[in-house]
């Protein structure tokens, strides 16, 4: 059991790690597009690798930080049945959607995106704009990206959700253990 306690602790750290340094790419996006704007209304020009780069810089982080927010559980949840529930139940939930729901989906992003992305990467793909950023490539790797991330954070709730069906929840770190329902 502490080996799958450290296991799940090392995917969360990847997972804080990726999380805190991709979601500086949103202050990037403000200050490029503030710039773009900058440019084209002011000095009536633009730079359209530029304009090219705020939507690509977006795509990249959320692809980036999606494991993170699976971490942090800032996803999108059926409350109606999780948030009442025991930590228990809780834990037969999140094994049963990770197993049944996100693994797969997760195997399917990697397996449909892969030779999108090696076909990119071999046609050193840039925009699709006349003058824009080169290395659109770089932009759709963060697919695969998304899928090991989320992958990995799923294992890290199946281990979660192990430990605790095992009554072993001292193994699990404060920050990620089950709430309690509400009263």
């Amino acid at each position: 059991m502490n080996g799958l306690s450290a296991i799940m602790r090392a995917i969360n750290g990847v997972n804080r790690l990726i999380g805190n340094v991709f979601s500086w790419l949103a202050l990037a996006i403000v200050l490029v597009c503030f710039w773009v704007v900058v440019e084209r209304y002011l000095f009536s020009t633009t730079r359209l690798w530029m304009q090219d780069l705020y939507p690509w810089l977006n795509g990249v982080m959320f692809t980036a930080v999606a494991g993170y927010a699976l971490y942090t559980n800032d996803h999108v949840r059926v409350d109606i049945f999780y948030r009442p529930a025991s930590k228990l139940r809780k834990a037969w939930l999140d094994m049963i959607g990770v197993i049944l729901f996100l693994l797969p989906f997760a195997f399917v992003v990697w397996t449909y995106c892969y030779v999108f992305v090696a076909r990119s990467w071999r046609l050193q793909e840039g925009s699709a704009n006349p003058g824009g950023a080169p290395g659109l490539y770089l932009v759709k790797a963060f697919i695969l990206v998304f899928a090991v991330t989320l992958a990995l954070q799923g294992v890290s709730m199946l281990i979660r959700s192990i430990l605790v069906i095992r009554g072993r929840e001292d193994l699990v770190p404060e920050p990620y253990r089950y709430e309690a329902a509400p009263e």
